[in-house]
């Protein structure tokens, strides 16, 4: 293993530009696991799993809930969950040290905006289904995104017995109708302005990147995934002086034999490979 996290190491010191690709495995190394009913979403949302039945917060975000009050104490308290830590975990902190003297961008598939809580350039990241801490016009009636912070918070602390009040809710300031967390949970997911200047920040860099050494750097994402790790393996195989190097565990850690040649692959607890490689930088 050290041999083979030294390679990584020279192959980012080496690298013109660094494209870090990330979903769900990554937030799981910092203990959040939003397909799971542990313990940890018990003791956070046990009451909305007695009440609606949904057994994880993923499940939460796709729930039909009858009222707006219940619509919004689930997802002011998902943000409070997400965001209610101001400091970036360890995980995020490592990340960030790892490649912040490089020429880098993120492509996301993570809805709790830990890389900007780490520090990571808003400039320099693509979510590519939103984040917990927007809020949007739910029939889009215009582009804006709004900031949602001090909306969320106040209704995650106002809440009772899984409402929150009326008069705490917001609504669109253009047409007055209700609003949403701007999260890809629906058809009515806004794709405006903002989200096409990142998706063009996304495409631009890897343009800026061809025919250079690029390092594909996937962290936590599913062998089937189709909207980070699939585009990335392809990037891989296109550019010639390109390396991928995927972290994740067991079945879940997939290379394919087309890019083996130009690939790293490491199954271990993310946390503990990415402090070490923190360190040793």
């Amino acid at each position: 293993m050290e041999e083979k996290l030294n390679k990584i190491l020279t192959k980012i010191e080496e690298a013109d530009s660094v494209l870090i690709g990330a979903s769900n495995g990554l937030s799981i190394s910092e203990g959040i696991h939003i397909f799971a009913e542990n313990a940890d979403f018990l003791e956070n949302f046990g009451d909305f799993r007695k009440k609606y039945g949904f057994r994880s917060i993923i499940q939460g975000c796709f729930y039909p809930f009858p009222t707006e009050e219940e619509k919004w104490a689930f997802f002011s308290r998902m943000y409070n969950y997400f965001l209610y830590n101001e400091e970036a975990s360890p995980v995020m902190k490592n990340l960030y040290e790892l490649v912040k003297d490089k020429n880098f961008f993120v492509v996301t598939s993570n809805i709790d905006d830990h890389f900007r809580q780490a520090g990571f350039p808003r400039d320099r990241l693509f979510e590519i289904e939103g984040n917990c801490r927007n809020l949007q016009c739910t029939i889009g009636c215009h582009d804006q995104i709004y900031p949602g912070d001090e909306i969320l918070s106040e209704m995650a602390e106002k809440q009772e017995n899984g409402k929150v009040p009326a008069d705490r809710i917001p609504t669109c300031p253009e047409c007055g109708g209700p609003m949403q967390v701007h999260l890809e949970v629906d058809r009515n997911f806004l794709k405006g302005e903002a989200w096409q200047k990142s998706l063009q920040a996304y495409q631009d860099f890897i343009g800026s990147a061809h025919g250079k050494k690029i390092v594909l750097l996937e962290l936590g994402v599913g062998a089937r995934n189709q909207l980070i790790k699939a585009p990335l393996m392809n990037l891989t195989h296109q550019e010639e002086h390109a390396t991928y190097i995927t972290f994740n565990r067991g079945s879940e850690l997939y290379i394919p034999e087309a890019i083996a040649t130009k690939s790293i692959g490491v199954d271990g607890n993310l946390a503990e490979v990415l402090q070490q490689l923190a360190q040793e930088k």
